[in-house]
């Protein structure tokens, strides 16, 4: 078998499988496509980079990642990392997955959007986030290789990718915006929602309760 096509290869151990599962039962084929694109990209970049990752653990996280943007997972008041953070936290445990897994797996989904903190945590961690930026944003995309990525998006196509991704990625916290305060999310909310701002953190400080002393 090429290294090329065994970059391919998603994880097929039973917990890997029910994963799987519930992310297409509960997912879009949008988001079931992206999710796994992600978790490929990102065992790529960790293989290109010699790092030392469980690939369950990732795949695992790289499923539940966006779980927190549909309806069965998304809660009133957390953000919708957490959510899906805590949705891959009940299925970990359920599987009796030591705690210290379950806690990588949960930092990995909880953080995948926040930037600058990441690269300096466990590999499953950062090769979460170096996955969605690549597939989301397209940061690394020169650098991953040509005829790979191609393979990759021909088993799990980008279809109207860029349009239905923002539109579903809105809609999964449109609903409570006031969670995305302090994160990339704030802006998609400006941009989406007529009137919405962002609470400024020097309004915040200026604004606190707290007295100066005299």
């Amino acid at each position: 078998m090429s290294s090329r096509s065994s970059a391919l290869i998603i994880p097929d151990s039973l917990l890997a499988k029910e994963a799987t599962g519930v992310l297409r039962e509960h997912s879009t084929d949008l988001l079931f496509n992206h999710s796994l694109r992600v978790y490929l990209f990102a065992a790529e970049q960790g293989r290109q980079k010699k790092l030392k990752f469980d690939a369950e653990l990732l795949y695992v996280a790289a499923a539940f990642h966006d779980l927190g943007l549909t309806k069965k997972f998304s809660s009133e008041n957390e953000r919708f990392e957490v959510d899906g953070a805590n949705a891959a936290r009940q299925f970990l445990s359920a599987h009796n997955v030591p705690e210290e897994q379950v806690h990588t797996v949960w930092e990995a989904i909880a953080l995948h959007t926040t930037p600058g903190i990441t690269h300096h945590m466990r590999p499953e961690v950062a090769l979460l986030y170096t996955g969605v930026g690549l597939d989301v944003l397209g940061r690394g995309f020169d650098e991953f290789p040509s005829d790979l990525r191609e393979q990759i998006v021909s088993n799990y196509p980008r279809t109207h990718f860029k349009e239905a991704f923002i539109k579903e990625y809105f809609a999964g916290f449109a609903r409570k915006p006031a969670t995305t305060y302090g994160t990339v999310n704030a802006g998609v909310c400006e941009r989406f929602i007529a009137g919405f701002k962002s609470p400024n953190a020097v309004d915040l400080i200026a604004g606190s309760p707290f007295p100066d002393s005299k």
